[in-house]
């Protein structure tokens, strides 16, 4: 019974892993996340790509959003000078959809792979 249990525990993560989803997080459409995430002005801090924001804007996102639990708590109870985003104002789904976009953004290159860099 208890190796039946650990095989669908397993199985249910390798599943979500396959699917690009983080184990725990709600399905989320990418497409409809990047949407949100401007209408929401999520740009306003972070940059219309989640590249980060310009002084005192928000830090990049794109190739650096942690795992669902924390971002997820982050974002509905930050710590720094963020404002929150309780359930009211943005529901979970439009939370997943945001996640699942900024999942599947890439990392910026190395800053050794760009030539106006390396002098």
């Amino acid at each position: 019974m208890r190796v039946s249990l650990f095989l669908i525990i397993v199985a249910a993560g390798l599943t979500a892993q396959i699917r690009g989803q983080t184990p725990g997080a709600a399905p989320g459409n990418a497409e409809t996340g990047k949407k949100t995430y401007a209408d929401r002005a999520c740009w306003m801090c972070h940059g219309f790509a989640a590249q980060g924001g310009e002084g005192p804007g928000g830090p990049r996102l794109a190739g650096r959003v942690p795992e669902w639990p924390r971002f997820s708590k982050y974002v509905r109870r930050p710590t720094d000078d963020m404002i929150p985003y309780p359930p009211k104002v943005l529901s979970d789904q439009e939370l997943a959809d945001i996640y699942a976009w900024l999942k599947s953004l890439p990392p910026p290159p190395a800053v050794s792979s760009i030539p106006q860099l390396k002098d």
